[in-house]
């Protein structure tokens, strides 16, 4: 069974950091790009980061780009979004996604592209 498994989120003051990993199995992990994304209580989901198969390229929300960094080890078979300066506007449940693809990042901006999904974790940033 293919499962994707989102860990690493919490309570992080804002101007801090904070690390989420998403550990995938059951797949080709290196067939797949990842991505994350994110949604707020009464808000749509949105694209944050992802990063194509061979971690070669990326592509971040005009909101995160700069503070957020997404990388991928594939003989672990993880996905990684490192958040700097995390803002309370980033306070969200945050998903990792996975679709086949030998394309760019930039390509997969649209959840609907997403074959497998973690199941969230919990991001609150605290002013």
């Amino acid at each position: 069974q293919v499962q994707l498994v989102e860990s690493g989120g919490g309570l992080v003051q804002a101007g801090g950091s904070l690390r989420l990993s998403c550990a995938a199995s059951g797949l080709t992990f290196s067939h797949y790009a990842i991505a994350w994304f994110r949604q707020a209580p009464g808000k749509e989901r949105e694209f944050v980061a992802a990063i194509s198969w061979g971690g070669a390229s990326t592509y971040y929300a005009d909101v995160v780009k700069g503070r957020f960094t997404l990388s991928r080890d594939n003989a672990k078979t993880t996905a990684d979004l490192q958040m700097n300066s995390p803002k309370p506007e980033d306070t969200a449940v945050y998903s990792c996604a996975a679709r086949r693809s030998w394309g760019s990042a930039a390509g997969g901006v649209s959840d609907v592209q997403y074959s497998y999904w973690g199941q969230g974790t919990q991001v609150t940033v605290s002013s």
